[in-house]
């Protein structure tokens, strides 16, 4: 399996860009719940062995890198944007959103940015991003595992405590049969992003249902 290098971050560096942060999301696709971003900034030579992309990891194997991230990083963020968020905004505003403020938790500010194909445009630095960079980039990599580890523990352990009749700890949100029949029985929490597809398909057969134009 193809192990993330710092081979990007490296060019960044030898231009004079010491602060160089990698930014991934989790939860982009999902029906509920927030979309999270991690940030992540590297010194030259750090060694995370194990870490890559967040989606070929088992889950207890990204927690317990998680650690090690946090460590050996010069620095690292999180941040999010809620469902009425995204709802207002759009998922891929809302995505920005949450990828701003993981930056805004690093110390020192980052002075370029390395991104899964995702650009900020409001943000004023150097940016590299391109289709699987959380593959290749290790910044990327190790972000990926911030976003997913945070966003899976926000989803067990307040979405589930809150509405437990979804099984938000299982799915976390996701598109599964069992999200599916949870919200035909239950109906959209408000957790739920009623902007997206299948969400508004079921609340405009409820309202029909119940006589509501």
């Amino acid at each position: 399996m193809q192990q993330p290098t710092l081979d990007v971050e490296t060019r960044l560096w030898q231009r004079g860009l010491v602060y160089v942060a990698g930014l991934d999301e989790a939860g982009r696709g999902c029906w509920a719940g927030p979309v999270y971003a991690g940030a992540v900034m590297l010194a030259p030579g750090t060694e995370l062995p194990g870490v890559r992309d967040s989606k070929t990891l088992a889950p207890a194997r990204r927690a317990a890198l998680l650690p090690l991230i946090q460590e050996r990083a010069l620095s690292w963020g999180v941040g999010w944007a809620s469902a009425e968020e995204i709802d207002a905004l759009g998922i891929l505003p809302a995505t920005r959103l949450a990828m701003r403020r993981a930056l805004e938790q690093l110390t020192p500010p980052p002075q370029a940015l390395i991104l899964d194909a995702l650009t900020l445009p409001e943000v004023p630095l150097p940016q590299e991003a391109f289709p699987r960079a959380d593959a290749l980039a290790l910044s990327v990599a190790a972000a990926s595992i911030v976003a997913k580890v945070y966003r899976d523990r926000w989803m067990v352990e307040v979405a589930e405590a809150a509405y437990p009749g979804y099984g938000f700890a299982r799915h976390k949100g996701y598109g599964t049969a069992q999200h599916q029949a949870a919200l035909y029985a239950w109906g959209p929490c408000p957790l739920h992003r009623r902007s997206f597809a299948p969400v508004a398909r079921l609340v405009s057969s409820q309202a029909l249902k119940a006589g509501r134009p």
